[in-house]
């Protein structure tokens, strides 16, 4: 059995038996989640938690004072940020953040193929976000929010990493960029989506994990999946006719104005801010 099709049936198997070794959140996440949860926290007690992890601090100061937040006094503080953005979108923007931690590894080639798959979150994710901000100011009654977004757009690959960590074990797979590509295409999705169960995330983040990349699961109602469908097929290597084809769905259902909309001026310049936010 050639090493691509023994590391593929040990996946399947353990997937199957439930016994894939699943990535834990980070220690950061879990207390802002923990914190924003609790109904006897306040601003207060968040920002004790993000002031343990200066890095986390000076990052939310970041995004309290950029352009997307769309406010044009500064802040000088840790406490002023959080006032500003807010316990419900601290707690996603943190986890958010905190999930670049993951993607990591000791192993030279393993560490490469994260961090092309943590710039692939990055890059849909701003996307996504950017065209959905345009998207909610032009449907007053549109209900998808911009901090759910950022994190399902930055967990919609989480799956890639328990297969790239087995792949270790097997490394002639990494000379096999198509079969790579292709547990990643297959599997991530169902891990994923073990994932955030295991995380005891809300079953909107399951959804879009597991059925983001599956082109059979089609919704009546625009969604979040439609917002990193979009930033996937942007980064994809599709052109001309075909890539035509492929954005004329969220064209007809009036998610972007027509397939030129990259080069909408305030849809350039947010994508650009996030990614500069998030990276």
């Amino acid at each position: 059995m050639s090493a691509e099709n023994a590391l593929l049936t040990i996946l399947v198997e353990k997937i199957r038996t439930d016994m894939l070794v699943l990535p834990t959140l980070p220690e950061m996440a879990i207390q802002v989640r923990k914190t924003a949860d609790d109904p006897d926290s306040n601003l207060l007690m968040m920002t004790e938690v993000i002031a343990q992890d200066p890095a986390l601090a000076a990052r939310m100061i970041k995004v309290a004072n950029s352009a997307f937040m769309g406010r044009s006094i500064k802040v000088n503080s840790l406490n002023q940020a959080i006032t500003r953005i807010g316990l419900s979108q601290v707690k996603n923007i943190a986890t958010a953040m905190a999930m670049e931690q993951l993607f990591v590894s000791q192993h030279e080639q393993i560490k490469e193929r994260m961090a092309s798959v943590w710039r692939d979150s990055v890059n849909v994710t701003s996307i996504a976000l950017a065209c959905l901000k345009l998207y909610i100011a032009e449907h007053k009654h549109c209900n998808l929010n911009l901090d759910v977004m950022t994190l399902a757009g930055l967990m919609h690959l989480i799956g890639a990493l328990p297969i790239l960590t087995e792949a270790e074990r097997y490394q002639t797979v990494f000379g096999e960029t198509q079969f790579l590509d292709h547990a990643l295409s297959t599997l991530s999705g169902q891990i994923g989506a073990s994932i955030m169960r295991a995380w005891d995330f809300a079953d909107t983040y399951v959804e879009i994990v597991l059925n983001w990349n599956n082109a059979n699961v089609q919704t009546e109602q625009v969604g979040y999946i439609d917002f990193i469908r979009l930033g996937a097929l942007v980064q994809s290597p599709l052109a001309g006719t075909a890539r035509l084809q492929a954005l004329q769905p969220y064209i007809d259902r009036n998610i972007i104005p027509d397939a030129h909309f990259m080069d909408i001026a305030e849809i350039r310049l947010i994508s650009q801010e996030i990614k500069a936010l998030l990276s």
